[in-house]
């Protein structure tokens, strides 16, 4: 079952709304380095499209109708964007569920240390990452840092072009025989990924003289104090601007594209879709590069919640409703697939793996080994996607993570599915994947958001 290759078929026209797809994409990861980055420009982009704020109509008493646009953040980590469609929302929903967490490094509550005169700060890695391909980049910190008062600061150190960046250092080749005889998860183990971030020592102190500078310095310019750091949320990633890949041009290298790839293209057919028979929906969570843990993880139960709250603007809010919309609906899980890569052919089976610029990436299963961990679509749900990708003339493919016993991976699609709904992974191919720069294809990009705005149509 050979699949073309996407360019192939593109008219000028489709090239231009390719390009225009992917300019927007590229300044969406721009804006959005971590997953409060990622919320704020969703929201200000919701806004724009007419979306209104469901917990402002909550607190006003407002009714919800068909028709309407509304949006809920679930602290500022998560959202989930709803339009009211025509039919009674009991007969279900069409979501598009998406992850806007990446791979990347935290810097600890009691991080700055000083030794030899170099000032660190002491990190603890997020997600699954090879650890050595962090050190010697350019590095930049995002995040905010809450003051005893409730004081909310935002923090990006490293993006603009007159900012200094951070960075880990390495040990050199020459020095470096033993290291290299180490397996690669131990090339660079976990507590050596300290960021250097000064060297300068402030006059007139003896001891810790270069931590004192920089103390100084974030109390000059950032206005917190070193207590502050208890509680602060501050993410280290890769500095730099989304780019064009390829002499061609056609490819996009950057950081977060597991899962911002799919995030934005959902988004965005989200917000492009001007009406709808059934009630469609886009869930952009977080925590699910550490397994969906956590208040803002999908195995907390906001999502529940707010689709409860919606009802009960409805009118409607019962716990045997609320069961009926949940179960009734139909999921496409937004998630990043693995790019065949030549290089790497041994860990593939050819058939079943999914390559660039085929279009997106339709994922019966995950897991591990014996599917552990997945979940498994039916038969009769990939039967309804196919019928609406070839309705719409949208590019797909079918693939698995890798040969059975090589590895494996997970999404969020297992705990949608245990509302009872239908769900199935589907997403960009991705060569990189959970390095500091991921690389995808334009044409799997445009594909994505075909294919998404084909789902909830």
């Amino acid at each position: 079952m050979e699949r073309d290759n996407a360019w192939k078929k593109y008219s000028k026209k489709d090239l231009e709304e390719l390009e225009s797809v992917n300019k927007e994409y590229r300044e969406f990861l721009d804006k959005g380095k971590t997953e409060r980055e990622c919320v704020r420009e969703t929201v200000r982009l919701a806004k724009e499209a007419g979306y209104k704020d469901l917990s402002e109509m909550i607190a006003k008493g407002k009714k919800v109708k068909p028709g309407d646009r509304v949006y809920l953040s679930y602290m500022g980590k998560s959202i989930v964007l709803f339009h009211i469609g025509k039919k009674p929302i009991e007969e279900g929903m069409n979501i598009l569920g998406a992850h806007i967490d990446s791979p990347r490094i935290d810097i600890k509550q009691n991080p700055l240390y000083e030794d030899t005169e170099l000032a660190y700060l002491d990190t603890h890695y997020y997600g699954g990452i090879k650890k050595y391909q962090w050190v010697t980049i350019p590095l930049a910190i995002h995040g905010v840092v809450v003051k005893q008062d409730g004081t909310v600061l935002e923090i990006v150190i490293g993006e603009e072009e007159d900012d200094p960046v951070v960075f880990i250092s390495d040990l050199l080749i020459h020095l470096a025989q033993t290291q290299l005889e180490k397996k690669g998860s131990k090339v660079v183990e976990g507590e050596d990924l300290n960021i250097i971030v000064g060297n300068i020592p402030l006059k007139e102190e003896e001891k810790d003289a270069v931590k004192k500078n920089i103390l100084k310095l974030i109390r000059e310019k950032y206005d917190f104090e070193e207590e502050d750091f208890i509680s602060a949320e501050l993410e280290v990633v890769p500095a730099g601007k989304a780019r064009e890949a390829g002499i061609d041009r056609s490819m996009i290298m950057a950081y977060g594209q597991d899962d911002r790839s799919c995030a934005y293209t959902s988004l965005a057919a989200m917000l492009d879709k001007k009406k709808v028979d059934t009630t469609a929906c886009v869930l952009l969570v977080d925590k699910e590069e550490i397994g969906s843990v956590g208040a803002t993880g999908m195995q907390s139960k906001f999502f529940e919640n707010t689709v409860a709250e919606l009802l009960d603007r409805m009118g409607i809010y019962s716990e045997l409703t609320l069961r009926r919309v949940l179960a009734n609906s139909r999921m496409l899980s937004s998630d990043v697939s693995a790019a065949f890569d030549p290089t790497y052919a041994s860990v593939f089976e050819k058939k079943n793996a999914a390559y660039f610029s085929k279009g997106i990436v339709i994922n019966k299963f995950t897991g591990r080994g014996g599917k552990s961990g997945s979940n498994d679509a039916n038969a009769e749900y990939i039967g309804l996607i196919r019928n609406i990708f070839e309705k719409y003339k949208v590019s797909y493919q079918t693939a698995e993570l890798g040969k059975v016993d090589q590895g494996g991976g997970g999404t969020i699609a297992y705990i949608m599915a245990l509302y009872g709904m239908n769900v199935i992974d589907s997403g960009v191919a991705v060569l990189n994947m959970h390095a500091p720069y991921e690389v995808v294809s334009k044409a799997d990009i445009y594909e994505a958001k075909k294919a998404y705005l084909a789902f909830i149509s």
